[in-house]
């Protein structure tokens, strides 16, 4: 197929999807379910490029498919149970109490921004699916580091998930495991998981693109949606002890952390 009609079919649908969800979070109250969608559109639409391309390598093509796929049901089935049992995201009630009346309409167009997002985001997958250069050492290189970082994510998400489940650590601040070294380990094993489909698709023309979206993908975690919305959220909810954890702890990347001051 055509990869811009596989492209123009791809962004109609996900732009229809978010026009549903839309209207779904005007219902229930939580807008969080686009966070589900953004995800897992990522992964269908992975799978829709690897479909297509049928001039492409067919043993990459299922590669890049399942390798996407898997991680887009994990993130999104994660991030759905924290929206059926968890209240909506502090991020998104500081952004409806900042837009006030017009909250509604902006979040219709963030909606539509997130399936851009999405198409965006699954291009490295239709340009690695359209390769034809045989599979070689990039490419298990890349298979290597989804799985690397896919297991650091699943383990930080534990981690995480353990801490908040004991009711002994109300109000505090998950400093165990990886957190130790990262405030933000999730979102670091995330942004490491991208490079997976640079390396996929890196021998296919104009594949040199692809090294845009792990650079795309840490600008919005380090300056938009990802770190400082989370810590402002952080910070209003507890306080002081995650000021300290802040000046000791990389933001990012893994890093021993620093001593903490003594007060006499």
């Amino acid at each position: 197929m055509n990869p811009w009609w596989m492209i123009l079919i791809g962004g109609a649908g996900m732009s229809a999807v978010m026009v549903v969800l839309w209207l779904l979070q005007k219902r229930t109250g939580d807008a969080g379910i686009v966070d589900v969608a953004w995800g897992m559109g990522v992964g269908l639409l992975s799978l829709f490029f690897a479909w297509g391309s049928v001039e492409g390598d067919l043993t990459r093509r299922i590669i890049v498919a399942t390798l996407a796929l898997l991680w887009s049901l994990r993130l999104s089935g994660y991030i759905l149970y924290r929206v059926l049992t968890m209240p909506e995201d502090g991020r998104y009630q500081t952004l409806k109490e900042k837009w006030g009346t017009a909250a509604q309409g902006k979040l219709f167009w963030f909606y539509q921004l997130q399936a851009v997002g999405s198409l965006l985001f699954a291009l490295p997958m239709l340009l690695a699916a359209r390769s034809t250069a045989p599979l070689g050492f990039l490419d298990y290189l890349g298979i290597a580091i989804w799985f690397a970082a896919i297991s650091g994510e699943l383990i930080a998400d534990q981690q995480l998930s353990r801490f908040r489940s004991d009711p002994h650590q109300t109000g505090q601040v998950c400093q165990s495991g990886l957190w130790h070294y990262s405030r933000h380990p999730n979102y670091f094993f995330e942004w490491l998981h991208w490079w997976a489909y640079v390396c996929l698709a890196i021998q296919a023309p104009w594949g040199w693109l692809t090294i845009l979206g792990p650079l795309l993908m840490l600008h919005f975690i380090l300056n938009v949606t990802g770190i400082p919305p989370t810590e402002a959220q952080a910070i209003k909810s507890r306080g002081e002890a995650y000021r300290e954890y802040q000046r000791t702890t990389s933001a990012f990347f893994p890093w021993p952390p620093k001593s903490k001051q003594v007060t006499i």
